[in-house]
């Protein structure tokens, strides 16, 4: 296949990086590592971007895989950049620009029946009332609920972690750790007294309980659950109902869209653009960046201090500070020698759960998808195709049993997609009249126990399954795909450097989050 990277970026040689002592170095050009290499070069630093691969991006990538057809390959959605970043580095003005769905989710039935909702709240409750008036009435305040933990949820997601520092330090770096420590419990415990005994009560039954058991509680009708349970999987090999899958129900409200909560929009160009728009304003700010430019270990000086970075080519790239993309079991078990680490931070590393079940099948397709249950066949894109479309998800069971079959070895036999057809809002990614569709596909193991990912017959049987499902809410989808690109779990792991194929760098259980990360008070 044809492939041609649309966001690649070189603004140094290779030359040029032996030249020069660099204050900073960031390995990989994900949007994480952008982000850090703009804030370094706004504060005055020499940084230089290393990335592995001929395009920028990381998991947020726009690349041409089918001629005319512009996917993006990984990540297809954007709402959890925080906007503190999005503001600061004038995103906007570097070319970011977020297209806003007509509606936020379609989840249509087998039986002809479907649920569309939006940004109206009249018109939601009467797209639940269809199937449960008490749900109708119940989903405002499950909402307002949510909205309100997500005030406690912003502070801990723009706090430094205060984490037990784990190497001797002086007194000076002694008080301002105890000093930094004390200011975040005083703010956090503000936060909580804000929410009251009650609110916190229910903020902790949502962090520890089920999916499921958060749901139940709350609502009646199948269809309404499914489609808020699909939020608590997304890129894990969770269940719904296992304990502490609740917090990423709150996780996928968290995000927003100029201002607006839980509004996930297309990106114009791919969700390559956003990490465009942050290399534009690194670039600005100063720092290089370099393309092809593989790490294949860190120099590490006698007296156990980074002295810089060696690339595969041979190339040695010096500074005495150096920041990982990658991921925490690439970067300290792949590049750093291992004597140079602690064997318990080493162990940790090591027994990080990185374990996903994510399969993403980019589609180009010659005309829009036609769901039965919508009636009339109009070629013009309705608020539907702009929505995150539930397929496979009526009901909390049609997700409990996608997950047990991937449990068992198995690749689902009725995976849990969400399909998003971003050029239904964007017309630069696609030629007229033609369209892309994305695919994020729920549960595949990483190896199969009845065959491998790395036989073409193999992957091409769970495409066209995946295809075939379809069919059945989209009559003639199969035969209007003119090619498609597919990521299984090791391709992600191959491809874009995500260890285990996990999207998150790591499971999202809460025993991986904030201050109880897999290796405390070192990451």
């Amino acid at each position: 296949m044809w492939r041609s990277g649309l966001n690649s970026r070189s603004t140094t040689t290779a030359p040029a990086l032996k030249e020069k002592k660099w204050d900073a170095l960031v390995i990989g050009s994900g949007h994480n590592g952008l982000t850090a290499a703009a804030y370094l070069a706004r504060g005055g630093l020499s940084v230089a971007v290393l990335e592995r691969r001929h395009v920028i991006g990381g998991a947020a990538v726009t690349e041409e895989i089918i001629p005319g057809f512009k996917f993006s390959r990984c990540s297809y959605l954007q709402s959890l950049l925080r906007p503190s970043v999005i503001r600061e580095l004038e995103l906007k003005r570097h070319g970011l620009k977020l297209l806003k769905p007509t509606a936020t989710t379609f989840t249509p039935c087998l039986d002809g029946r479907y649920l569309l909702l939006g940004h109206d709240d009249e018109r939601n409750y009467l797209e639940i009332s269809k199937f449960s008036k008490y749900d109708a009435d119940a989903f405002p305040r499950y909402e307002n609920q949510l909205y309100k933990f997500c005030k406690l949820m912003d502070f801990v997601l723009d706090s430094q972690a205060p984490e037990t520092l784990h190497w001797d330090s002086s007194f000076t770096a002694w008080m301002r750790d105890k000093l930094e420590k004390s200011v975040f419990w005083a703010q956090c415990l503000r936060h909580v007294m804000a929410l009251g005994q009650k609110d916190m009560v229910n903020f902790m039954d949502l962090l520890l309980s089920p999916t499921s058991k958060v749901l139940n509680k709350w609502f009646e009708s199948d269809i309404l659950k499914a489609v808020l349970a699909g939020d608590a999987i997304v890129g894990s090999m969770a269940s719904i109902h296992t304990p502490g899958s609740g917090y990423v129900l709150l996780h996928h409200v968290m995000g927003e869209t100029d201002g607006e909560r839980n509004v996930w929009s297309h990106v114009e160009g791919g969700m390559g653009s956003v990490s465009t728009a942050i290399s534009n304003a690194a670039i600005e700010a100063g720092a290089s960046i370099m393309t092809n430019a593989e790490v294949s270990q860190l120099m590490i000086g006698n007296s156990g201090t980074i002295e810089g970075v060696l690339l595969a080519d041979g190339t040695r790239v010096r500074s005495s500070v150096v920041l990982s993309n990658a991921t925490p079991h690439r970067t300290f078990l792949g590049l750093v020698p291992r004597d140079a680490l602690p064997e318990d931070f080493l162990r940790a590393i090591e027994n990080s759960d990185y374990n996903s079940g994510t399969t993403k099948i980019n589609v180009a397709v010659d005309k829009l998808p036609w769901f039965h249950c919508c009636g009339s066949n109009n070629t013009e894109a309705g608020p539907q195709h702009t929505a995150t479309i539930h397929i496979c998800s009526e009901s909390m069971d049609n997700i409990g049993s996608a997950c047990q079959d991937a449990q068992n070895g198995l690749p689902s036999k009725r995976p849990v997609m969400e399909m998003t057809i971003p050029s239904s809002l964007d017309k630069t990614i696609s030629p007229p009249g033609k369209h892309v569709v994305s695919l994020f596909t729920q549960y595949t193991p990483y190896k199969p126990s009845d065959g491998s990912w790395e036989n073409p017959t193999y992957r091409e049987a769970y495409a066209k399954r995946c295809f075939s499902l379809i069919d059945e809410y989209a009559p003639g989808f199969s035969s209007s795909i003119i090619g498609y690109d597919m990521l299984t779990p090791p391709d992600l792991e191959r491809e874009f450097g995500l260890t285990g194929g996990n999207i998150f760098h790591g499971a999202t259980g809460l025993d991986s989050l904030f201050f109880m990360r897999p290796a405390k008070g070192w990451l």
